[in-house]
């Protein structure tokens, strides 16, 4: 591994050395995994780069890109900081509103966007983007006409490339750490997103801390599907490129279970809700099927004894062993498989992972490891490792980090990793930085260990009317485990207990009453229906059955729709809106108090 990197652009410029026979990237074209060498990669980026120099991109431009993640964004992306300029990274799903705050906020000078779709949401904001001079198009059609193709910026890139050789090779050179990489825009969960700066200094000192303490290896292979607007998605791919791991490029977010089988990674960079999903889709399976339930009930339970027994350094006694081996050639082995069956470990960031999926996976030889961080962290602070995890815990800080935490119970940071600031907002960034300290907003405590324990958001904890705290997270997580749950949106500030206001989740509805034989024409009609109705009571008291009295929920309603980023009720991170839901569920919330 190569430690002697201080900014993104010398990813860029170690490419060219790495060996020929290395692949570096997997893209799926026409139905087949492509490998693409580090030289081709390299070349790709400075023909880009080159592009963009041709339409006047200077050290210290933004550059807005708004795309899913694939090969495209990742090498735009590194175009960009070799340049010395600023990546301003955009979700594909966000609001019209949203982007166009994002590109006035930022002052973003060149648009870069994936296609239709998003060209869709260009076009109606673009008179109102003034500073905007430049629009590129990843997949170029009639939509588009007035955009700048992607096949013409490397045609211009080429051009330029010809008659100035060493251009981007200057520029990588002489790239700062003080330079700022990328603006990341907040969720904006309570008010309008604020654009994160984080320079070159604070990207190098994650990524190379952040991967070689939990031991990846040039040899590993990722299969990458987190969106790039998203830090985690980010550091996965400063961090390929930085230490030379093979890459694979999901095909979208609806085949990752597919490419998974395809790819077989070694590593996994990923949030919550993608194991959630796996987990409640291979539950699912057992439905109607008592004979099979129970042999997988005893093959997870088996595999849990050895797992703990293995977290905790002792020796798994023979019959157990014996057992397991069974349990693993009937079972195990299969939930292992869907992952590619080569997995090392994977990492879950971005919200709380509920410990009984961890272990769950873990009893199949799936370990999950969580970490902590925010984007004003530049992702991890803290993370859990092969050889030393538990799943109640995020793990220790690692690297440069040091961690206090305050009098109320709040988490505090000392690090090169904490942004440089908001941009453009004196204001909130005095908000969070106090005498030296970054305030995450996050409650948590330090274990014996040294672990981190995360309990809750500070801004989201509910104080009831007898002045007792909860969690809002904890109880939304828990009525989560339920298939049939998709988001909650918890309530109870200042008032005399709590409620919940559940969005179910539809294709696992629609599955529940195919199992059920029950009929429907509507998937909303199957809310009224007695067996459905039955779920959702055993939902919350399942959930209650781990609180205490004061936290407990005393009434709820399942309301006829999902939560979306595009109806608003989420962040394009996919977190619930609490004060946009508070208002748009008025009505229902009152009358649970009524």
């Amino acid at each position: 591994m190569i430690n002697t990197k201080k900014t993104m652009s010398q990813c860029w410029l170690a490419m060219k050395d790495r060996p020929a026979d290395h692949v570096a990237v997997k893209v799926c074209r026409k139905d087949q995994w492509v490998d693409i060498s580090w030289q081709e990669y390299a070349r790709d980026i400075e023909l880009l780069a080159g592009g963009l120099l041709s339409l006047g991109v200077k050290p210290g431009d933004r550059v807005a890109v708004m795309s899913t993640t694939r090969y495209e964004w990742a090498c735009i992306d590194f175009a960009i900081l070799c340049l010395r300029a600023t990546t301003v990274a955009i979700y594909p799903n966000n609001t019209p509103e949203d982007t166009e705050f994002m590109l006035q906020n930022s002052r973003s000078q060149i648009f870069i966007g994936e296609g239709r779709a998003i060209v869709k949401v260009w076009k109606k904001i673009q008179p109102l983007c003034p500073d905007v001079r430049h629009s590129v198009v990843m997949e170029a059609d009639e939509t588009s006409a007035d955009m700048t193709s992607w096949e013409a910026l490397r045609a211009l890139g080429e051009k330029y490339l010809s008659a100035h050789p060493e251009a981007v090779k200057k520029l990588a050179n002489a790239t700062t750490e003080d330079d700022v990489a990328t603006l990341l825009y907040t969720s904006g969960t309570t008010g309008r997103p604020k654009g994160v700066v984080i320079a070159h200094e604070q990207a190098a000192s994650e990524i190379s801390e952040a991967f070689s303490y939990v031991g990846v290896s040039t040899e590993d292979m990722s299969l990458c599907f987190l969106p790039y607007a998203h830090v985690m998605g980010r550091i996965e791919l400063w961090g390929h490129a930085w230490y030379g791991f093979t890459m694979a490029f999901a095909e979208s977010i609806e085949k990752v279970r597919t490419n998974l089988t395809e790819i077989r990674p070694t590593i996994l960079v990923s949030v919550p809700r993608i194991f959630e999903k796996i987990h409640t889709a291979i539950d699912g399976q057992m439905e109607n099927q008592a004979l099979k339930r129970k042999l997988f009930n005893w093959a997870v339970q088996i595999g849990r004894q050895v797992s703990d027994l293995r977290a905790t350094r002792q020796l798994v006694p023979l019959p157990l062993l014996g057992q397991y081996e069974v349990a693993k050639k009937l079972v195990l082995n299969k939930i292992r498989d869907a992952f590619g069956g080569r997995l090392r470990f994977a990492i879950s960031g971005g919200a709380p992972l509920h410990p009984d999926i961890a272990h769950f996976f873990n009893s199949a030889g799936i370990l999950i490891l969580q970490g902590y961080g925010l984007t004003e962290t530049t992702a991890a602070i803290t993370v859990n490792t092969p050889f030393n995890y538990r799943f109640d815990a995020v793990g220790k800080p690692f690297g440069d980090v040091k961690l206090k935490i305050a009098e109320d119970g709040e988490i505090l940071v000392h690090s090169k990793k904490v942004m440089k600031s908001y941009f453009e907002n004196q204001e909130a960034t005095d908000e969070v930085y106090k005498d030296g300290w970054f305030h995450t907003g996050d409650i948590g405590e330090i274990l014996p260990s040294g672990d981190l324990k995360i309990t809750d958001r500070k801004k989201d904890l509910i104080k009831t009317a007898g002045g007792k705290y909860v969690a809002p997270q904890r109880l939304g997580g828990l009525l989560q485990m339920n298939s049939l749950i998709g988001h909650v949106l918890i309530h109870g500030d200042q008032i005399k207990y709590i409620v919940a206001v559940i969005a179910p989740e539809k294709a696992n509805l629609e599955f529940f009453a195919k199992q059920h034989n029950i009929a429907f024409e509507n998937w909303t009609d199957l809310l009224s229906n007695p067996q459905v109705q039955a779920q959702y009571r055993k939902a919350v008291a399942d959930t209650n059955a781990q609180l205490a009295s004061w936290e407990s929920i005393k009434r709820y309603v399942v309301i006829p729709q999902e939560f979306s980023v595009e109806g608003g009720e989420l962040t394009p991170s996919l977190k619930v809106k609490r004060k946009v839901l508070d208002q748009r569920f008025r009505d229902q919330i009152e009358a649970l108090y009524s």
